[in-house]
């Protein structure tokens, strides 16, 4: 049986042809043709059967025959907050892992100690799109732009909210054992730190504004490697 490809097609109910990099895909790299079947996603929890109407030298139309609205595989929304590290193919590494294993949203920050200060979330966009169809999810997580460790303290964030750190002075619970005595429908957002953590200054004001200091464990981990084992552990607890 032939492998059903999948798309990316984020206005699929007002379009009837792929976004052109979606097509030179289609058409060049995959050879589809007139009368081919493949699936869509709209990156918002449906998936469309699809056949092809047209296929252009760079022009890949298509007719919808199915309408596959997908239940959500994990409960509550999972965000993401991170401080990028200097080697930026080591974010996306990590961007790319995640949305294989299912999250919502990623925020990163300018923290007090970040080696890295700004962010192409351009290529990120291109990243979580082909890790979101390779997985085949049918909701695409949201990649926001860089801001300030302060300035994303001011930003709403309804639910759970758990600040990572390494800081012995300050009491720590484990990340885990507090996603599995919560309630499985609440939103969560854990802020994982730069290399050198968040300064003392950043976890005490985070703790302020209603975040809870937490441990992923006895291991001191890298921050791509702590940024997946929360995305992870969210995942496997909101089953």
């Amino acid at each position: 049986m032939k492998e059903m490809r999948f798309f990316y097609v984020p206005d699929v109910k007002t379009t009837d042809e792929l976004p052109e990099e979606e097509a030179m895909h289609a058409l060049r790299v995959l050879r589809l043709k007139s009368g081919d079947e493949m699936m869509l996603t709209d990156g918002e929890g449906n998936f469309y059967k699809a056949e092809i109407t047209i296929a252009a030298t760079r022009k890949c139309m298509f007719r919808l025959v199915e309408k596959l609205p997908q239940k959500a595989l994990w409960h509550g929304r999972v965000h993401l907050v991170v401080s990028p590290t200097k080697m930026m193919d080591r974010m996306e590494w990590m961007i790319e892992k995640a949305t294989e294993i299912g999250f919502d949203r990623i925020s990163f920050l300018n923290c007090d100690n970040s080696e890295r200060r700004v962010v192409k979330t351009r290529r990120l966009e291109k990243i979580v799109v082909s890790a979101m169809k390779q997985s085949r999810k049918a909701w695409k997580p949201i990649v926001d732009e860089i801001v300030t460790f302060d300035e994303f303290l001011k930003e709403p964030n309804d639910g759970l909210k758990f600040i990572a750190h390494c800081y012995d002075e300050i009491p720590r619970s484990d990340l885990y054992d507090n996603l599995m005595a919560a309630d499985k429908e609440a939103n969560v957002t854990i802020m994982i730190g730069p290399e050198g953590d968040f300064s003392l200054g950043e976890v005490e004001k985070a703790m302020a504004a209603g975040y809870v200091s937490v441990s992923l464990g006895e291991s001191r981990l890298r921050t791509e490697t702590a940024a997946l084992a929360a995305v992870m552990m969210s995942n496997l607890c909101k089953r």
